[in-house]
């Protein structure tokens, strides 16, 4: 499964495995990869809908994280929870969405 993505004006088919995270500003939705960031026609709800079964797990109102790229995660305060990506990059996980996120990391057993 893949999907299409956009930049510099080409478009391109992006494996779903190269994808670290989805992210929605400005009414826009990014794929981020490991060095690239491609613009997706899909609305957030939409890839969460798509890929709800998958290895992705919405962590907060504008971002959907790929759990494969996860390589830690830290309690913060206020129930929020820090995730570590391979890349090194860190994203906050609303508290809404941290019990899910476990759920889902314990289910793929990552």
């Amino acid at each position: 499964f893949s999907i299409t993505g956009e930049k510099d004006g080409e478009t391109f088919t992006i494996n779903l495995e190269q994808i670290f995270y989805f992210e929605t500003v400005d009414n826009r939705t990014y794929a981020y990869c490991e060095d690239s960031v491609y613009e997706c026609k899909q609305k957030l709800y939409e890839l969460e809908e798509r890929l709800g079964t998958m290895n992705f797990q919405r962590i907060s109102r504008s971002c959907i994280l790929n759990i494969y790229k996860l390589l830690s995660i830290r309690t913060l305060l206020n129930g929020r929870v820090e995730a570590k990506l391979e890349n090194g990059e860190k994203l906050i996980v609303n508290r809404h969405y941290a019990e899910s996120l476990r759920q889902k990391i314990e289910e793929q057993g990552v």
